[in-house]
């Protein structure tokens, strides 16, 4: 029976290991594994972190140039998503300063005339 006639599912069937193939390379390799586990722990915890680190910075510049892009919208005027909420806060924290700017001359005056 040919490959080609075979349905592509049986292919990789063929050339699996088989119980006894997979114990004997267990029974080989662990002995090394065990031996050279002081190096390839550490190394292995070395690799993950710099990966980890260099995952980290691209995700971090890729975060950065988002919003660079974001603020060059909001400034040119383009209206991003999500600037009607940052005018809405920048107009109740410019209020709040109003109320707290007028409480204070209020208190101050109160305070020079009953001095």
């Amino acid at each position: 029976m040919s490959d080609q006639s075979r349905p592509m599912t049986q292919r990789p069937y063929e050339s699996s290991p088989s119980s006894r193939q997979t114990v004997i390379a267990l029974i080989i390799a662990t002995p090394i594994l065990v031996l050279f586990s002081p190096i390839l722990v550490p190394a292995g915890i070395v690799i993950f972190l710099a990966s980890a680190g260099f995952l980290f910075s691209g995700v971090c510049g890729m975060v950065a140039l988002t919003a660079l892009s974001w603020i060059y919208n909001y400034v040119a005027g383009k209206h991003p998503p999500g600037a009607d909420r940052l005018d809405y806060a920048r107009m109740m924290i410019a209020d709040k300063a109003r109320e707290y700017g007028q409480y204070v001359q209020h208190k101050a005056q109160e305070a020079t005339q009953g001095a």
